[in-house]
């Protein structure tokens, strides 16, 4: 079921769909409002059947019946099998693997007894087993013995015991469930097989569909189309004649024929009113007919006719359009005469006639109700959208008087609406819902609904309380179906109806869509998907129950709206989610459920079903011969489990049991009957797992029903009959420990241990016994069998609980300890793991353990505190009476622990248990001193006033308290007769409960320092940390007064927490931090207390500071072997002075030297150093760094600050290191620039050489393998080496520039003569052309000495080294002097200081000469050496290339800023010649016309002088172009020219490019003005300019003036005498004005007034602002 709560949308589009009826009130509802997921109505379905029907009796099985095939019997093992798997009930309880398994103890830090303290924190790591030391044995762990909770083997359910649950409590298997289940899948993928039950019994109707589907009929009737049923199954045809069948088949009358129905076209709808006796039906061409049954079939009762076209036109009567077909039909309450009708265009009429007599006597009056006539207008602002009426109903009766029968209550679904209305007395709406949210987008369009009217119940509804149900309707769009309850909200007024609520109370998503719904009761909803599955519901669950397919049923169905859709559908948007992909054809006739019946009208033939009820699916499973099946599916109906409302069972739970009671019984006694006498006939006809699954199921089912002395007085009879009660007493044993069933009868209990004996489970039988009821025990048969076999266990709870004796038990388990004594020592004559005595022995701990702190044993549970108390006392009176005791009281039988010695030792069986195994004795004992019991409390004082009437055991125990206990153990456990090994314990015993019980516990100082010491002489370094723990939970109470003599006892145990205690608390911070450097778990924590020590808020004096500088240095190795990092920031924030020191300490280990250095000099981000860096410390890290990282020493060299670092310590490591590119810069820091280049240049020759030497031996000892790879790794140093050499010659050519600005006027360095930056430069180029020149020889030469590659395969063999590839690496060589000279370039080309800038075309060259003079000096330098010019070819290339390779970047450069320049420059140009088109003729501001016909003034002849000024300025322009340059730029800047000589020079700006070329795209108005001012006229006088505008500005938005590149109408000539009016303006708003207009209306904003514009800073631009738009 998905529920949900979308958001309500009303649809304001679908006009079509709003029924024009006022509202009933002003709070209609919803569905998308009130739809809820509200959980509690899940499981509290009050949906009752109306009708109970009668159970059929269930037939025995017969002796015929041959193999069982239970065909759910694969589904029931693999649930069985994956249950077990996963520990479930289902599994075989497990055999303890070893009788160790019942006494390993488990860690456990839980308090024994709620309330008590933890024993110990777990804080200690775990430590190796005392049993792993020499000469000391255990099987049970004895270190930290106080750290843990003794748990016997059979542990409380639920609390770490290995058994799954029992079965009874799992959930009875639905066969319904697992047959529907398999909906949710694909088909495709499951192979569930269909249950032995029909889930619908189908039944054709043979003699029904022989008349109307035979060839005759269908000749004298037409083809059923049309399917209604009430008391009658009536069929209509196509023919337009309407069959009634009553249901033995007979055709009781035939409607229609010799009738105007027969003209009218096919039964498209059938109504049926709701006494039986009128029969409605609607055609085809939009006629009605209603016929009354009682009077006979001559001619209709009623006739509603369509309207004629007359009336349609003139709008004169509300009805039906010709020729549409109507598609639904329904009675109003209990008239005859009122009817609701729709078609297929999506319009709704009521019909009401009049009385009279006769059908011509009547009148009919129809009102519409839904929808509009094809030829309405929409209202404004609104479109129709297609529409149609998928699903339509009225509100039937039910057999109670409600209030919605009187409102004719009519539900109508379109594809964008719910709509409900009411028709009497008067049409309003009642509610209205859009489709939910949930509706699958792009799915197929379908829509239904149904009905189901309030109705009396039988029993009251659970959840309501009421004794009628309400009025709901479920209704579906697409796979979304809603069930909607209609409530009646009582008026205040009593004279008033009541008012209708409507909520959505529940909601089911389909996985396809739904095409028909129909209430097959009140409780059960039936629907009808697309594909032809039928779907079974609950309704208040909304649980899918059923679900088959009936697509073998051919159900007739017809396409009733795609044509008045189409429209919908084509017209589909994929992002409109509310669009359907398809619209369904209509199902809703062929579909109909009447009294829990189902009717299918199909193509050929109807066919009516009815749901089997639960006796008949229990019949069918007995008959198919699955008796398991079937009990399970009983309990399932008993627990209400399965689809009880499906199935006819009620939602009662006292009338569902005593229904399903009698026949589960009934079922259990045949099925066992069945198969246990087939067992007896022949034992192999039917297997022991059918007969274990038999058993199982009656369990479960006896379980559920609370009948468990079936199982007892007549199940196991039968299997004990048929010789499988072992099958029975396995079934019957997880229940036992589940405590299900704990009262077994004497004769089941003495079967089930002899079977368990039989089969060697007597550990299984032993753990049952635990869980049984004692009081049904034959305690002589149980205690003697479990003596007999070792079930120790079963023995103590038997006497526990039976005989509440707790003595005997203790005294048995003492007695099994006697033999393992010799002499009162234990003799460890093997593995006692292996030993069963040993093993039981070893039980008498946990007993102890649990009766001390009041539990049962085994079992964990709770024994009742007068019990427990009495338990308590006995127990400590037995082992702390000081006496061997004689028991059974009135015996004389003695337990004796030396029987060989005439005299007993004093607490003779404390003494024997301790010397078996102390501790767990201990261990045991500390767990009691939690229980209050041992605490001086007031009821025991009470109790003690009542003494004399307790035997001696309670008397004494009640006396005994800690101190006592304490007391009695320090006095047998003393040196001389318990070894070390064992005094150990005692002495944490004592540590680890003094501080948890001061006030109980009393010793003296001398003791407690014994119990010190004896914990610092701990036996085992595997119980050193336990030692060490305890010490310190006594020291937390007691202060030894001379704890300076315990300190060597400390040191020598290793005590270090304790240490670092005393010497934290006595300021002794020197010989703290010694001992964290002496304890070796804890060495990281050093650093932490070192700060804690140094830092200044701790306070520590100069003798303080200057002892934990001492063990500082003391162990300044071990500190930076620790961690160097951290150590050089602890040092360094706290004892910086100790740096030396610390590095002289690990002076064997230079790598540590060089991390704590790196943290020192080089702090991470965030981290500040002390001080400025000391030199050495900085020389010292450099040298660490060659070694270390080497990479990294030309970064720190060119970071680090210092400048007085000593190069000749330096120099020598990096040299030795190959860190030459940090020599360098180190000593061009210090100032030595020709020094470094000398080293540089030295390097390149050692590179050089050792290429030379790598390309002339290659093929000699190394075979040249690695050729490749070494020729590329020294060019990669060729060229980081160069780099170094370019940046060394860059800062020194940046030093002289800097340093020669303040000489500038001096004169300049001569030809001949280069600075010392030249110098450098030179030498530079020089070594890399030489190593160039060199270098390409002899790789030409190693070359053409290569063998052809032939075969590139050849080089890839083993032993054939790969071609060296000369070409790349002759280009990386060359791009070292391309480099060399791209640098040099680059630095000289920029002018050293500001000088004269030559103008010549576009470029600009400095007067530095530094780069020319460079390039002489080398190449005189290059002659010399080399008197042929061919041998500086290559290097001249390597120049030129340089160059060139700039030129290159350069122009395209240029060429991509020309590019995008001429881009802007053409946008700009388009702009200025786009004009304004204005929105009027008419100056805005005078009203006069100034353009257009109609305008005043010689408009014509004002154009034509505008033409000659204009050729006039051409001409001009060529002359002043012609006579040069030089004239015009005596006049730039000069303003505006005052005669007509200057013509033309004025012109900057078409002057300003330089070539003497352009052309004017646009008028230029300054040339107008000037113009004008040559010829002596004012602007007004002029006339023909227009005004060029200035761009938008800030504040004036769209209305800024735009200039307009045209003349303009309304110029005056000046050969005619007019009123001069202006240039126009015509803003972006498209508006025309005059300028002097415009500028009058802007005066008074702040304009010049002289020239009406806005001006700006330049005094050109001119800006105007519309006066209308702003």
């Amino acid at each position: 079921m998905s529920l949900s709560s979308p958001r309500r949308d009303d649809g304001p589009d679908t006009m079509a769909d709003i029924p024009e009826l006022p509202p009933a009130d002003d709070h209609s509802s919803s569905d998308e409002e009130t739809v809820r997921g509200d959980r509690e109505d899940e499981h509290h379905i009050a949906d009752i059947l109306e009708e109970e029907r009668h159970s059929a009796p269930t037939p025995v099985p017969s002796n015929g019946v041959g193999a069982i095939k239970n065909r759910y019997r694969e589904l029931v093992e693999a649930e069985q099998e994956t249950a077990s798997d996963d520990g479930s009930t289902d599994g075989i309880p497990r055999r303890a693997a070893s009788p160790i398994d019942s006494l390993l103890s488990v860690p456990d830090d839980s308090p024994s007894v709620q309330g008590s303290l933890v024993s110990t924190p777990s804080s200690s790591n775990v430590i190796p087993s005392r049993g792993s030391r020499p000469g000391l044995r255990s099987p049970t762990p004895s270190f930290r013995p106080f750290d843990r909770r003794f748990q016997s083997r059979i542990s409380p359910p639920g609390i770490g015991s290995p058994r799954p649950s029992s079965p009874a409590f799992l959930t009875g298997h639905s066969r319904t469930t697992s047959v529907t289940s398999q909906f949710l899948l694909d088909p495709g993928e499951t192979d569930t097989p269909s249950p032995p039950w029909e889930v619908v019994r189908w039944t054709k109707l043979k003699k029904l569909n022989a008349q109307a589907f035979s060839e005759a009929g269908k000749r004298n009737f037409g083809s059923p189309t049309y399917l209604s049923v009430s008391a009658s199954i009536v069929l209509g045809t196509s023919k337009g004649i309407i069959l009634m069948f009553d249901y033995n088949q007979n055709i009781k009358m035939i409607l229609g024929p010799g009738t105007k129905a027969v003209e009218s076209g096919p039964i498209t709808s059938i109504a049926i009113s709701s006494d039986h006796t009128t029969v409605a039906g609607g055609h085809a061409n939009g006629n009605i007919f209603t016929w009354d049954t009682t009077r006979g079939a001559a001619r209709p009762f009623l006739t509603i006719s369509h309207l004629e076209p007359s009336q349609l036109q003139q709008r004169t009567a509300d009805g039906h359009i010709p020729g549409v077909a109507i598609t639904h039909l329904g009675f109003l309450g209990t008239r005859h005469t009122a009817l609701v009708s729709a078609d297929d265009r999506g319009m709704a009429f009521s019909h009401l006639a009049t009385r009279g007599t006769g059908a011509l006597g009547r009148s009919v009056k129809t009102t519409r109700i839904l929808g509009r006539y094809p030829d309405s207008k929409p209202p404004s602002g609104k479109t129709l959208k297609p529409s149609t009426v998928l699903a339509f109903a009225s509100l039937p009766l039910g057999n109670v008087e409600m209030t919605t029968d009187s409102l004719g209550l009519t539900a109508m679904l379109t594809p964008y609406l719910l709509v409900i209305v009411s028709t009497t007395p008067i049409a309003q709406t009642q509610h209205k819902s859009a489709r939910p949210k949930e509706v699958a987008a792009h799915s197929a369009m379908t829509g239904c609904l149904a009905w189901f009217p309030a109705v009396k119940l039988k029993v009251a509804d659970p959840v309501t309380g009421s004794q009628m149900s309400k009025v709901k309707l479920a209704y579906c769009w697409s796979n979304v179906l809603t069930v909607l309850d209609v409530d009646e909200v009582p008026s205040e007024d009593k004279d008033k109806p009541p008012s209708l609520k409507f909520r959505a109370r529940s909601r089911w998503k389909c996985e396809e869509p739904i095409v028909a719904v129909q209430w097959l009761s009140r409780s059960v909803l039936t629907v009808l998907t697309i594909s032809q599955r039928l779907i079974v519901l609950e309704d208040r669950s909304m649980r899918m129950t059923e679900a088959f397919d009936l697509i073998h049923k051919h159900i007739y169905h017809a396409d009733l709206f795609s044509k008045q859709l189409h429209a919908l559908v084509e017209q589909l948007d994929e992002d409109d989610v509310s669009m359907h992909g398809v619209v369904a054809d209509a199902f809703y006739m062929g579909f109909k459920a009447y009294k829990g019946r189902l009717f299918l009208l199909g193509f050929n033939d109807v066919s009516i079903g009815a749901l089997s009820n639960w006796a008949d699916r229990l019949i069918a499973m007995m008959e198919n011969g699955d008796y398991v099946g079937a009990i399970q599916l009983a309990t399932s109906y008993y627990t209400g489990d399965a689809n009880k409302l499906t199935v006819g069972l009620p939602e009662d739970t006292a009338l569902r049991h005593s229904m399903v009671l009698d026949k589960l019984m009934e079922i259990m006694s045949a099925s066992l009957k069945y198969a246990l006498g087939q067992r007896q006939k022949n034992n192999g006809k039917v297997d022991d797992r059918h007969l274990q699954d038999l058993a199982e199921t009656c369990f479960v089912a006896c379980q559920h029903a609370g009948d468990i002395d079936f199982l007892f007085d007549e199940m196991y009879e039968w299997y004990e009959d048929a010789g499988a009660e072992g099958i029975f007493l396995e079934t019957l044993e997880p229940y036992i420990l589940d405590k299900t069933i704990t009262a077994i009868p004497p004769v089941v209990v003495k079967g089930l241990v002899t079977h368990f004996v039989n089969k060697g489970w007597e550990s299984r039988l032993e753990e049952m016994i635990c869980h049984m009821n004692t009081a049904t025990l034959d305690l002589d048969q149980i205690t003697v069998l479990c003596k007999q076999y070792s079930l120790y266990d079963a023995l103590i709870y038997v006497w526990n609980q039976a005989l509440f004796d707790y003595i005997t038990p203790l005294m048995d388990l003492l007695a099994l300890l006697v033999p393992l004594m010799q002499n009162g020592e234990f003799a460890e004559s093997g593995n006692l793991l292996e030993d069963e005595v040993g093993v039981n022995a070893y039980k008498i701990f946990t007993y102890l353990s649990y009766i001390l702190t009041g539990r049962v044993y085994p079992t964990g549970e709770a024994i009742p505190d007068d019990v427990a108390q009495k338990a308590k006392a006995e127990i400590y009176w037995c082992l702390f009476s000081g006496k061997s005791i004689t028991w059974p009281r009135g015996t004389r039988r003695r337990l004796l622990t030396k029987p060989a010695q005439s005299q007993e030792p004093s607490f003779p069986y404390l003494r024997m248990i301790l010397k078996f195994h102390a501790p767990d004795f201990l261990s045991a004992l500390n767990e009691a001193f939690e229980d209050s019991f041992l605490n001086n409390s007031p009821e025991r004082e009470m109790n003690g006033s009542q003494r004399h009437d307790l035997p001696e055991e309670q008397i004494f125990g009640l006396t005994v308290d800690r101190q006592y206990i304490v007391s009695i153990l320090m006095e047998i456990m003393n040196p001389t007769d318990f070894p070390p090994a064992d005094t150990i314990y005692l002495d944490m015993f004592i540590a680890r409960n003094l501080p948890k019980y001061p006030q109980y516990l009393l010793f003296t100082g001398s003791t407690l320092t014994k119990v010190l010491a004896g914990l610092c002489n701990y036996p085992g370094e595997d119980l050193a940390e336990d030692a060490q723990l305890s010490s310190e939970y006594l020291l937390s109470v007691y202060q030894p007064p001379d704890v300076t003599n315990l300190i060597p006892l400390f040191k020598d145990a290793g005590f270090y927490r304790i240490l670092k205690r005393i010497y934290r608390v006595d300021k002794q911070y020197g010989k703290l931090i010694q001992t964290y450097f002496d304890d070796p778990n804890d060495g990281d924590a050093v650093f932490d207390c070192i700060e804690v020590c140094l830092q200044p808020q701790a306070g520590l004096t100069r003798r303080q500071i200057q002892d934990v500088h001492n063990v500082i240095k003391e162990h300044s190795e071990d500190l930076v072997e620790l961690d160097p990092e951290r150590a050089a920031k602890t040092i360094v924030q706290n004892a910086p002075e100790l740096h030396y020191h610390v590095l002289e300490s690990v002076s064997a280990q230079p790598y540590l030297q060089y991390l704590y250095l790196k943290t020192i000099l080089e702090p991470e981000e965030g981290s500040s150093s002390e001080g400025p860096p000391d030199r050495d410390l900085i020389e010292q890290y450099l040298r660490l760094m060659c070694k270390f990282n080497p990479s990294h020493v030309s970064d720190y060299v060119g970071l680090v600050q210092s400048t007085n670092l000593r190069l000749e310590k330096l120099l020598p490591t990096m040299e030795e290191s190959g860190v030459v590119d940090a020599a360098v810069i180190l000593m061009a820091k210090e100032g030595q620039v020709q020094s470094a280049m000398g080293r540089l240049t030295k390097h390149f020759g050692t590179l050089e050489s050792a290429l030379h030497g790598l390309l002339t031996g290659a093929g000699s000892e190394h075979g040249a393998f690695d050729l490749q790879e070494s020729a590329e790794d020294l060019m990669q140093a060729f060229q980081k080496y160069t780099l170094v050499g370019i940046w060394l010659c860059q800062g020194q050519t940046k030093t002289v520039r800097d340093a020669s600005g303040a000489r500038r006027r001096q004169k300049s360095p001569t030809k001949d003569a280069l600075s010392s930056d030249e110098n450098l430069w030179l030498d530079l180029i020089d070594t890399t052309v030489q190593i160039t020149k060199q270098l390409s020889t002899d790789l030409q030469t190693f070359s053409d000495e290569q063998p052809p590659a032939a075969d590139e395969g050849a080089y890839h063999d083993q032993d054939t080294p790969p071609p060296l590839d000369t070409d790349r690496l002759l280009t990386s060589l060359r791009s070292l002097v391309q480099n060399t000279f791209t640098a040099l370039l680059t630095s000289t080309s920029a002018p050293p200081v500001p000088s004269k800038i030559v103008v010549r075309g576009n470029a600009t060259i400095g007067t530095n000469l530094s780069f020319l003079r460079i390039l002489r000096a080398f190449l005189t330098r290059a002659a010399a050496s080399s008197p042929n010019l061919a041998d500086l070819r290559a290097v001249l290339s390597s120049i030129f290339a340089a160059y060139a390779y700039e030129e290159s970047i350069l122009g395209l450069s240029n060429r991509l800023l020309e590019r995008s320049l001429f881009v802007s420059v053409n946008q700009a140009v388009e702009l200025r010649q786009r004009g304004w088109r204005p929105k009027g003729s008419t100056c805005e501001a005078c009203g006069r016309r100034v353009w257009g016909p109609g305008v005043a003034g010689n408009v014509f002849e004002a154009w034509e002088e505008k033409q000659a000024e204009e050729e006039m300025i051409k001409a001009r322009r060529k002359a002043v172009l012609g006579s040069g340059g030089d004239e015009g730029s005596s006049h730039r800047g000069k303003g505006k020219l005052g005669s007509v000589g200057g013509d033309g020079a004025g012109e900057e700006e078409y002057d300003r490019g330089g070539k003497g070329k352009g052309k004017d795209l646009s008028p230029r108005p300054e040339e107008r003005e000037r113009d004008g001012e040559m010829d002596g006229e004012s602007e007004e006088a002029k006339g023909g300019g227009v005004t060029q505008q200035a761009q938008p500005g800030a504040g004036y938005g769209s209305a800024l003036g735009v200039g307009v590149g045209m003349m303009m109408p309304g110029e005056m000539s000046p050969r005619k005498v007019a009123p001069a009016l202006g240039p126009l303006v015509v803003l972006a708003c498209r508006h025309i004005y005059h300028q002097s207009c415009l500028e009058a209306l802007q005066a008074q904003e702040g304009f010049n007034s002289s020239s009406g514009s806005r001006v700006d800073g330049h005094g050109k631009e001119r800006e105007y602002w519309c006066p209308i738009d702003g």
